[in-house]
């Protein structure tokens, strides 16, 4: 990776991590981290926007909705420190994407293979619903990773709003270029999208979130989960 490259991720890693645009999301991830959950009272919370996290070099993105308030808005990395987190990373782990399947703080040796992780939203909204104007927000950093992934072959929407925000950020690369009606989100769903400027279409994946309302219920099982992960190596090899 050259040294520019490495001043763009750097840069943009200072500029989400320093971003108060929404007093909302302030305040809240702020009062979380202050108060704290008891499990956690010893803790010293993140409280801050999260940045993406994974190999910068990346065939596959996974987009979530946004960091959970006791998980990554306390640890400071996605997808960490909480049950969305154990199962989604085992995952990766049981795909060889990941060097473990734990993921519980920033300095636990987690390695992700060809593999990035990214969100919708930076900071933990409360209930878990960032408003649109909120998620419009962010857009920005989104646009800006999908522009560094310069090996992105396949992204992966992990949730119906992770599927729209996908298409959202392809429509502002390349205005006009979805079919109407759009293409609807469902698990195994699969369309297309524009990841940056002068680069050619990739598939797009649906996924059901990996959070506890649909793992506890049997909506979104390891078998589906695996084989969802399988498609996305299939296609990011035949991608190139």
């Amino acid at each position: 990776m050259s040294r520019s490259t490495l001043t763009d991720w750097s840069t943009l890693e200072d500029d989400l991590i320093g971003c108060e645009r929404c007093p909302r999301l302030v305040a809240h991830r702020r009062e979380v981290a202050r108060v704290k959950r008891r499990a956690y009272r010893d803790e010293t919370y993140w409280g801050r926007p999260v940045p993406g996290f994974g190999d910068r070099r990346a065939r596959i993105l996974l987009l979530g909705l946004a960091p959970a308030a006791h998980g990554a808005n306390r640890t400071g990395r996605m997808f960490t420190g909480d049950r969305s987190g154990d199962w989604l990373y085992g995952a990766l782990n049981r795909r060889g994407m990941a060097n473990q399947a734990e993921s519980t703080h920033r300095e636990d040796r987690l390695r992700l293979a060809g593999v990035f992780i990214s969100a919708v939203c930076r900071c933990a909204p409360p209930g878990n619903r960032p408003t649109p104007a909120e998620m419009r927000r962010c857009e920005g950093f989104l646009d800006r990773e999908f522009g560094l992934l310069d090996r992105l072959r396949v992204a992966v929407a992990l949730g119906k709003i992770a599927w729209d925000a996908a298409l959202r950020h392809s429509e502002r690369i390349a205005p006009g270029h979805l079919p109407r009606p759009r293409p609807t989100f469902g698990h195994g769903a699969e369309t297309s999208i524009i990841p940056r400027i002068g680069r050619p279409s990739i598939p797009l994946l649906g996924c059901y979130h990996p959070s506890q309302q649909n793992t506890q219920t049997g909506r979104l099982t390891r078998p589906m989960t695996d084989t969802l992960l399988c498609r996305a190596a299939v296609l990011a090899e035949a991608h190139g």
